[in-house]
C-alpha cells in the first residue's frame, strides 16, 4: 500500500532564483492597455431643489442636510411643520395642504410611525376624489417610497410622523 505525504514548502522556496514571487499571471500592462484613454464624467444633482430624505430619529428627519424635528410635510419645493400629533390627527382639515397644491401633486405617502395604521377611509376617499393617490406606510417605508417617487421625477408629496425609539441614518 503507498502512502502519500504531505509536503510543506516554504514562502523562501516558493520564491524564483531573482528573489522575486513566482506569479501565474502578469503583472505589466500589455502594450495596448498603456494607450487607451480613461473619461471621467462628474455626476451632477439634475435639480438641487429635489428634496430627499437622508434619515430619520425618534426626534424627526435629516431632509436634504436640514434637520427637521418633530411631523413634517415634505412638498415638492419645501419642508413645512406639520401639524399632527400622532395618525389619530390626520384628516381632512390636516390633508388640505397637500390638496392646495399648484402643480397639483400624484400621490401622498403618508408615514404613520413604527407601524402601518389604518386611516378613516372618508378621509382617503377624499383626496381620491382630488386626483390625489395617498399610500399609507410606516415612516421607514414611507421615506424610502419617497425617495424612489421623486428620483422617478414623480410629483409627491409626504406626510411623516416620526417613529418612537429608533434611528436609521440613510
Amino acid at each position: 500500500m503507498a502512502v502519500a505525504a504531505l509536503r510543506l514548502v516554504a514562502p523562501a522556496a516558493r520564491r524564483a532564483a531573482g528573489g522575486a514571487p513566482c506569479r501565474a499571471h502578469r503583472l505589466t500592462p500589455a502594450d495596448d492597455e498603456l494607450y487607451q484613454r480613461t473619461r471621467v464624467t462628474v455626476l451632477q444633482p439634475d435639480s438641487p431643489n429635489t428634496m430627499f430624505i437622508e434619515g430619520y430619529t425618534s426626534r424627526g428627519f435629516t431632509i436634504s442636510g436640514d434637520l427637521v424635528v418633530g411631523p413634517c410635510a415634505i412638498l415638492p419645493r419645501a419642508i413645512l411643520q406639520w401639524n399632527v400629533g400622532s395618525y389619530r390627527d390626520i384628516s381632512h382639515e390636516s390633508l388640505s395642504l397637500f390638496r392646495l397644491l399648484e402643480p397639483q401633486i400624484e400621490i401622498l405617502v403618508l408615514g404613520t410611525g413604527d407601524r402601518v395604521e389604518r386611516l378613516h377611509p372618508a378621509v382617503l376617499k377624499q383626496m381620491r376624489e382630488c386626483g390625489i393617490a395617498v399610500e399609507v406606510q410606516d415612516t421607514p417605508n414611507a421615506c424610502a417610497t419617497f425617495n424612489f417617487l421623486t428620483s422617478e421625477k414623480r410629483l409627491a408629496a409626504a406626510g411623516l410622523i416620526p417613529p418612537r425609539g429608533t434611528y436609521m441614518g440613510m
